[in-house]
């Protein structure tokens, strides 16, 4: 596919975790290269459902008639690969490509580059476009996982560390533990009071400002010695309420790792 070819054709951006997969649609506007590199595509349409699911019909009838690209951004192997399927299933036409690191305008600065998660890199390639010129970037997401990566002055992913998430936690907890309860988190949730007034509400508690002291310590270990200090961005249906807890200029944004993917759509 050419490089005209590929900026007039509408992206599909599929981001698929452990727990849920995203489809973000761009439009040729979206994705297309002659776009100012400051600017962050964004989804003309978003949809979700469960990773390890076969896709709803209601997304195949939203997709347009004439042929499209997939940009896949993904961290759940099975999952993948029956979205690849119902692809060339049901549109054989559609130009489909599950991303490497190798794919995305990134330099990957860690020991084992294939393995870092690409949601993780496709995150860090859209907060290369928000930050501010040679001003390093700290990066917070959370699915299944919360991770904290650092992204340097000069753009390049640098690492970071991974925490279980809200629901790991809960269901480790109810697991492990005879007489406790699972006790989850939405993220629509206002913060839980800090001192719980019965099992679950504690357990709540703990998930949540745990995480706060957690990503908050990391955070600040990460910005040591910088100078200026990092932008923070967080991304994530489950940090929405921790975002502001973080620190005074976190900022949120949605769909992170959707952007990133049609920012590597631009040339991939």
């Amino acid at each position: 596919m050419t490089a005209a070819s590929r900026t007039a054709t509408p992206l599909i951006a599929v981001d698929i975790g452990n727990s849920a997969t995203k489809v973000g649609w761009f439009g040729p506007e979206s994705a297309a290269a002659n776009q100012p590199s400051t600017s962050l595509p964004q989804p003309l349409l978003v949809r979700d459902f469960p990773t390890g699911q076969v896709p709803p019909a209601e997304l195949l009838a939203e997709l347009p008639v004439a042929a499209v690209r997939w940009r896949v951004a993904s961290v759940n192997r099975e999952g993948e690969r029956q979205l690849a399927e119902w692809v060339q299933a049901r549109r054989p036409d559609d130009d489909y490509r599950r991303l490497t690191f190798r794919d995305l305008p990134l330099t990957v600065a860690v020991d084992f580059p294939d393995r870092v998660g690409v949601d993780r890199l496709a995150a860090a390639v859209g907060a290369n476009v928000l930050r501010e010129p040679a001003r390093a970037a700290i990066v917070i997401g959370a699915g299944t996982a919360v991770t904290v990566d650092l992204v340097t002055a000069d753009g390049a992913f640098a690492g970071g560390t991974i925490l279980a998430g809200f629901r790991m936690q809960a269901e480790a907890l109810f697991g492990r533990a005879d007489l406790l309860p699972l006790a989850l988190l939405a993220p629509q949730d206002e913060p839980p009071p800090v001192l719980g007034k019965n099992t679950e509400a504690a357990i709540r508690s703990g998930l949540f400002w745990g995480a706060v002291g957690a990503v908050r310590e990391i955070a600040t270990r990460l910005s040591a010695g910088l100078d200026p200090s990092p932008q923070i961005f967080v991304t994530g249906g489950d940090l929405t309420r921790l975002a502001p807890l973080v620190g005074e200029h976190t900022r949120y944004v949605p769909n992170l790792v959707l952007a990133g993917v049609a920012l590597a759509g631009r040339s991939a």
